[in-house]
């Protein structure tokens, strides 16, 4: 369905949230198709998609909540259309190959809890944004969906949703907006945090623990 306009949350001056979109929308936004073969994806199931995923992420707004229990709405969210794993690991970089599974499944869950935390907080500012979707195509083993973001005060700008079905379904994991990769932001700000840790992955975990 190119051209649906997908009510979304938005405020703030044009760069910071423009900035803020890259990383607010993958955290929350949490994109997801349901199982069966890329072939079959079209514009319909695309625009079917954010839909939901939108819809999923304003109905935890529109509930009332705050604080830990909006946070816990958004984790669980997360948990259900995003590939966590895949993005945990992206973010962490290199050092995901020093590190054991137990820090690995640690570090997944405290980076979990730390993006719901920190999109759950400013995710309440977003309102009135639209998304418009136009398609989707494959790119390599996965498929990229294009849509365009529509911001009061605002020139549109574009939005490319990323699914893959790398984990077994098809799962969200990773968005890039004006070129703003995701994927490439976190492992910034992960890998500045563990140079804060002299590179101690169980440092790292403490941290998003704590972190909002």
């Amino acid at each position: 369905m190119p051209g649906t306009l997908i009510p979304i949350p938005t405020t703030e001056p044009r760069a910071g949230r423009r900035a803020f979109m890259a990383s607010a929308l993958a955290g929350a936004v949490l994109l997801a198709m349901p199982k069966g073969a890329f072939a079959a994806l079209d514009n319909a199931q695309a625009s079917a998609l954010i839909t939901q995923a939108v819809n999923d992420v304003n109905a935890a707004i529109a509930s009332g909540r705050t604080g830990p229990a909006l946070y816990s709405q958004f984790e669980a969210i997360f948990n259900k259309y995003a590939d966590v794993p895949t993005i945990a690991r992206s973010a962490l970089g290199p050092a995901a190959r020093q590190a054991t599974p137990a820090q690995m499944s640690a570090f997944t869950t405290a980076f979990r809890g730390y993006l719901s935390r920190k999109y759950g907080q400013r995710f309440r500012e977003f309102k009135g944004a639209k998304f418009e979707v136009q398609g989707s195509r494959q790119v390599k083993t996965f498929y990229e969906v294009a849509s365009v973001a529509h911001l009061p005060g605002q020139q549109p700008f574009q939005v490319q949703w990323q699914v893959s079905d790398r984990s077994g379904k098809n799962l969200f994991f990773n968005i890039i907006v004006e070129g703003v990769n995701m994927l490439a932001s976190e492992r910034t700000e992960i890998g500045a945090m563990l140079d804060q840790q002299r590179g101690n992955i169980d440092g790292l975990i403490a941290v998003l623990n704590k972190a909002s």
